[in-house]
Parts: structure tokens; C-alpha cells; sequence
């Protein structure tokens, strides 16, 4: 084409093509120094950072826990970030029922991290070992004696304290099936009964609690809202847990705060203490239950009044033998047979 273009005498520029186009007709576009026409400013030899001297300063804020509005997260102090996690695990050989137990407070706490079973049931001073690695600075142990009984340890890892539990009358949610529901991770509002106050192992008992049930703000399994009670109950030297929906009532796409209802979700379950340990899972013991007495030694009583009823009856049986008349045995009884 050029070649043609040439022999007529037009150059070969003519007829549309542009120069610096290439096959497919578009431009190269060249690189442009953008460098080369600025000034180079004088470096300082000994620079400050910014907000030393200058109006920047007003930026070095602290991290708080602050919300949006400038209040503190549930009075805690300036810079303080609650960082509680809870390790909960269970011993081998634990029963459906107390695994259900254990699996609906996992439910309840977005904060705990499970861990596989427990092979030993003497050696507990693994477990603070076990939290350690974790990151967990909680324990709930659920220990498991001869597939009958529960026990619940609740500790302070690795310095204590630790309370032991005897844990009765458990009701799970599959086997409930109420009709309270709430989300799932959503922040809880702790009830106490007022007879926490009244004896310093019931309030170290408390604080212990609060510390392990209340999850902590902002976190990134948590809903940033409450919708449920869990409740402490203090009767007869026990505590009994309870967990309520609350359920609101719309009248036109606005709440009714009276018509303000507690559905009860589950699960439930009643905590007899047994003894209170300085340390984790170990220490000098600061309270011990005089009322407590073990499931054995239950079970041995009735055991013992349910014989004390058969040789009575036994006894009875023979009195009667020996009061009914013997009649003399008849020869010809036997000749017909």
C-alpha cells in the first residue's frame, strides 16, 4: 500500500493512518516523567513526628472501649478491653445427657472454646495447661464419676479461684422444647439473687460468674444487642440457672414496654457447691460444705434400707411359718398315686 501510494507521488502518511500507529492502529502512549520538573525539598536531619509540637497532636488519642456516644463499656475503665475467654471440656466417658448440658452452655457463651476430652481424671493440673494454649483465662469442667454423676468445676486460670459443683436436676433444651427462643451469640443480662451479698464465699461464687457468663463487648461472635436473662437463683444452699427470652409486644411497629414478657429457653440446671479452692485447680481449701453429701453415700443408705426391708420381711415370713400348726403326715396319702 505504501509502495502504491509512493509511485503516485502522495506520501504514505496520507489516507487516515497517523503516525506512531501501530498494526492494530492505536497510539503508544510514552511514560511521563512526573519527577523531573519538581523541586527537591531539604530533608531535615533530625525530623519529629507529627503531633509532637504541631496541631496533629489532637490525633494521639488512647484506645478505649468507648462506644460511639463516649460512655464506657459497662463501667470499665479508660483503655481496659475485656478479652475473657472460657475453655470448656469434659472427661471421657461422659454420659448423652451431661454432654447436651454442656453443648447448650456452648451455645449460650460465643466467647468459650471446646477442647477434646479428658483422658485423666486426677491429674487436673493439666487443664491449666490446656487454657494456656488456648487463651483461655476461664475453665467450665464437666467431670464424670461412674456415669452417674456430674461434676462442674468453675475456675480462674492459672491463679484461682476454683469452686467444685455437684450438678442436679439438669433438664436440657431438646428435652425441654419450650417456646422461648433468642439469637444465638446475643449478649446476656445476668440476674442475681440479693442473697449473693449476704456471705463472702456466695460473693466470691458471684464475681466468679459474672466473669465467666458475660460476653465480652465487641466481640466478633457477639450480637451487639440484649434479648435474654440468665438467671441465679439461690435456694436451700443451691444455685439454681435459668435462661428467658424477652419477648416484646408491638402495637403499630412500636414497642410496648409493659406488655414485656420472659419466655423460658433452657436449659435448666441446679449447682450444689461442694468446696472452694484458692488456686486453679489446686491450693489450700478457703470453704467446704458441711452440708454436702456425696451421691455414694446416698446411694449406699438407700441400698442399706432397701435390705433392712427384705430381712424384715424375710423375718416376718418365718414368724409365720413358725406359728402355723404342723398336722401329722398321713401314710395312705400316697397309696392312690
Amino acid at each position: 500500500m505504501a509502495k502504491r501510494k509512493a509511485a503516485e507521488g502522495r506520501p504514505a502518511n496520507e489516507g487516515g493512518a497517523k503516525p506512531g500507529a501501530g498494526k492494530g492502529g492505536g497510539f503508544k502512549k510514552k511514560k511521563q516523567r512526573t519527577n523531573d520538573n519538581k523541586k527537591k525539598e531539604p530533608v531535615e536531619e533530625n525530623p519529629q513526628p507529627a503531633g509532637v509540637n504541631g496541631a496533629d497532636a489532637a490525633t494521639l488519642v488512647p484506645v478505649t472501649n468507648a462506644g460511639k456516644d463516649g460512655e464506657g463499656n459497662e463501667g470499665e475503665a479508660a483503655g481496659f478491653r475485656n478479652k475473657e475467654k472460657v475453655l470448656i471440656l469434659c472427661t471421657r466417658g461422659t454420659g448423652a445427657r451431661f454432654r447436651h448440658l454442656m453443648l447448650d452452655l456452648v451455645q449460650l457463651l460465643p466467647h468459650c472454646k471446646k477442647d477434646s476430652k479428658l483422658d485423666t481424671k486426677n491429674e487436673r493440673m493439666v487443664i491449666n495447661e490446656v487454657a494456656e494454649l488456648k487463651g483461655c483465662s476461664s475453665v467450665l469442667f464437666f467431670e464424670t464419676r461412674k456415669k452417674k454423676d456430674l461434676y462442674v468445676w468453675a475456675a480462674k486460670t492459672p491463679e484461682g479461684p476454683t469452686v467444685k459443683f455437684l450438678a442436679q436436676n439438669i433438664h436440657t433444651m431438646s428435652e425441654l422444647r419450650l417456646t422461648g427462643n433468642h439469637l444465638k451469640g446475643a449478649r446476656p443480662v445476668l440476674s442475681f439473687d440479693k442473697q449473693f451479698d449476704e456471705s463472702p464465699q456466695w460473693r466470691l461464687i458471684k464475681e466468679l460468674f459474672k466473669q465467666i457468663f458475660v460476653t465480652p463487648h465487641r466481640h466478633h461472635k457477639s450480637k451487639p444487642f440484649f434479648d435474654h436473662v440468665i438467671n441465679f437463683g439461690l435456694v436451700d444452699g443451691r444455685v439454681w440457672i435459668r435462661n428467658y427470652q424477652v419477648s416484646y409486644q408491638y402495637h403499630k411497629t412500636k414497642v410496648n414496654v409493659e406488655d414485656t414478657q420472659l419466655v423460658e429457653v433452657g436449659p435448666r440446671v441446679c449447682l450444689l457447691p461442694i468446696k472452694l479452692f484458692e488456686g486453679g485447680f489446686r491450693g489450700k481449701g478457703l470453704f467446704h460444705n458441711p452440708e454436702y453429701v456425696s451421691p455414694n453415700s446416698i446411694r449406699s443408705a438407700l441400698k442399706r434400707r432397701a435390705a433392712e426391708k427384705r430381712k424384715d420381711k424375710f423375718e416376718v415370713d418365718q414368724k409365720k411359718k413358725a406359728r402355723k400348726p404342723k398336722l401329722p403326715r398321713d401314710e395312705t396319702a400316697h397309696a392312690f398315686e
